[in-house]
């Protein structure tokens, strides 16, 4: 007797376009298909010859278990679900039969599940990107989960900041299960908290609505509409719901030249979560810092006012703005209120004589309610061609990391520091007060000079020094390791950095390429002998500047050299290993 064989199928939201090509061969590949009636309509242009069982909405222990009976006579039962087979589908109901009947898959018959695309994602991808950090689904039909364990996992999926989408939000008898769930929700969010109402995605009765918390219920709601409710950070944008992909933030000292500049970064239509100038979340003592030096860049978004930072290579430049455009011009400041801070939309506020809602004066420092944690990260080093550390520097290092903050050495002999919650312009004063040098930790130019003979042979170490001034920090397409060694002994390593120099008889030996790390690390190509002191710091320059005009994102010096063949009037010439040899034993 031929084995049996149940195919789950996941056929998406229910247009053609959206059918897996697994799909559409496993309905195919049945010989009966068994469905609810209008999942059967929506698939019946693919069906062709097979029978074909119908049932009605709430039949669907019945339909398993028929798929059950028809698949141990010896036929291939497709069963068929919208969206995904195992999400609120039919995947697990035909297991739990076949459980009963102490089915195993290798006496049994052949069960496969066919993923398809779930109305969480497929009602996100018409809303925007509502559902980019942590979600929830949960199913408000009471019919197989009590109502009671329902409003738990809603409360805690509130509690819990998650996205959350509602299946079976409401039907004609089950009308109070939504009303109650935004009772819940309105507890733990803001009644601006944006919700997207999806009807029939990608059918031809399709509906899109994006309104808010507080008015979804102002909107046709039912069987086959998917509620999407944000998380504390999201926000409209463009008529499109948008949730951040992360809660922590991070920040360091940043470039002069990326694809995204800072002053854009923090503009609304970049990083429009980020903006928080609303009046009601701004006292008048607080003011958002910023820092840039020789196009470095360090930004602090504080709970009231963004900083705007115009990058100078030869001096500080820093501007703080304040939006001053009216909440009607900025509609996005409504929806944005939490988006950063993620607070409870009336903590640390008071009613003032007119009855409105304002923040307190004693509240300077907001704590957000989530727990968003912004970390400044930066490394430092005692200077170019220095290795020791002064008491004053360690003790310093000690404070500034004494809150929570995290120190580590780093191979190219640097610090590396993690602080949360601080501001970048005070730490760094306070570094660089000490004698540190300070360097972003995002791709950037490090130049290192050997440090491990207490500088006895230092007649190149002002070409280091000239060559840190001019290039550390300047932004790259990956981080690029400039290394001087100060004579032939090369001790410090020089030649297997990106670009290594090499002082020997008054001059600098150049190497282009290297690699420190991996399986297959190796010295760079030295590619040009005696290059004189007074040149060399112009011949790095247009090495760098090549190197950042024309390497791709993320591509490092050494892939960079051997992909285009030739930097400046230097070719590549791939690095060939020693050849080693076994011996045998004894020879």
């Amino acid at each position: 007797m031929k084995k049996g064989k149940i195919l789950l199928i996941g056929f998406g939201p229910g247009h053609h376009d959206h059918i897996t090509h697994r799909a559409k061969e496993a309905i195919l590949e049945s010989d009966i298909i068994i469905g609810y009636n209008t999942y059967v309509d929506l698939i019946r242009e693919l069906i062709s010859d097979q029978s074909i069982v119908r049932t009605g909405m709430t039949e669907e222990v019945s339909r398993a278990i028929e798929a059950v009976r028809l698949a141990e006579e010896g036929q291939t039962v497709g069963v068929i679900s919208s969206g995904d087979a195992g999400v609120y589908g039919m995947a697990g109901l035909v297991y739990e039969v076949l459980v009963e009947k102490g089915w195993t898959e290798q006496t049994g018959v052949s069960v496969e599940v066919v993923p398809g695309i779930s109305a969480i994602q497929s009602c996100a991808s018409l809303l925007g990107a509502p559902i980019m950090h942590d979600a929830a689904t949960i199913s408000l039909s009471d019919h197989l989960t009590p109502w009671e364990t329902i409003a738990k996992r809603v409360e805690a999926a509130a509690s819990a900041d998650f996205v959350i989408a509602l299946y079976n939000p409401r039907s004609g008898r089950r009308t109070k299960q939504i009303e109650e769930t935004q009772k819940i929700l309105l507890q733990y969010r803001s009644p601006d908290t944006p919700v997207g109402l999806v009807k029939s995605a990608y059918r031809d009765r399709e509906q899109v609505i994006i309104t808010r918390l507080a008015d979804m219920l102002n909107h046709e709601i039912g069987m086959l509409t998917t509620v999407i409710i944000g998380n504390s950070t999201t926000f409209v944008y463009d008529s499109k719901i948008i949730t951040p992909r992360g809660y922590q933030r991070k920040y360091t000292l940043n470039r002069l030249d990326q694809p995204l500049k800072p002053h854009e970064r923090l503009q609304e239509k970049a990083e429009p979560w980020a903006l928080h100038s609303h009046p009601d979340f701004r006292d008048e003592n607080t003011s958002s810092q910023g820092l840039t030096e020789n196009g470095a860049v360090a930004v602090l978004e504080e709970s009231a006012s963004d900083s705007l930072i115009e990058t100078n290579s030869d001096s500080i430049k820093a501007s703080s703005t304040i939006a001053q455009e009216k909440e009607t011009d900025l509609p996005l400041y409504n929806l944005a209120l939490e988006a950063l801070a993620c607070l409870d939309p009336n903590a640390d506020k008071e009613q003032d004589s007119t009855g409105s809602l304002k923040k307190k004066k004693q509240s300077t420092n907001l704590i957000p309610r989530q727990g968003i944690i912004e970390i400044f990260e930066v490394q430092v080093s005692p200077g170019v061609a220095k290795k020791s550390f002064s008491s004053e520097q360690m003790l310093t290092l000690a404070q500034l990391t004494s809150n929570e903050g995290e120190m580590m050495y780093s191979p190219e002999h640097t610090i590396f520091l993690r602080l949360p919650q601080v501001q970048p312009e005070e730490v760094v004063e306070s570094l660089k007060s000490v004698g540190f040098l300070v360097l972003p930790v995002d791709s950037c130019v490090q130049v290192k000079a050997c440090d491990f003979c207490d500088m006895e042979k230092d007649e190149s170490i002002p070409i280091a020094e000239e060559l840190g001034r001019r290039l550390n920090g300047l932004a790259v397409p990956k981080e690029l390791k400039i290394g001087l060694n100060g004579c032939g002994m090369a001790c410090y390593g020089a030649v297997l950095e990106d670009i290594g120099l090499v002082y020997r008889r008054g001059a600098f030996d150049v190497f282009l390429g290297g690699k420190r790390i991996g399986r297959n690390a190796h010295p760079g190509q030295q590619v040009v002998e005696g290059v004189p002191a007074e040149q060399v710091i112009e011949l790095v320059e247009q090495l760098v500047t090549t190197y950042k005009n024309k390497g791709h994102l993320d591509e490092r010096f050494h892939k960079f050299f051997k992909r285009v063949g030739s930097v400046l009037q230097f070719r590549h010439a791939e690095y060939t290993g020693p050849l080693e040899i076994d011996s045998i034993c004894g020879d």
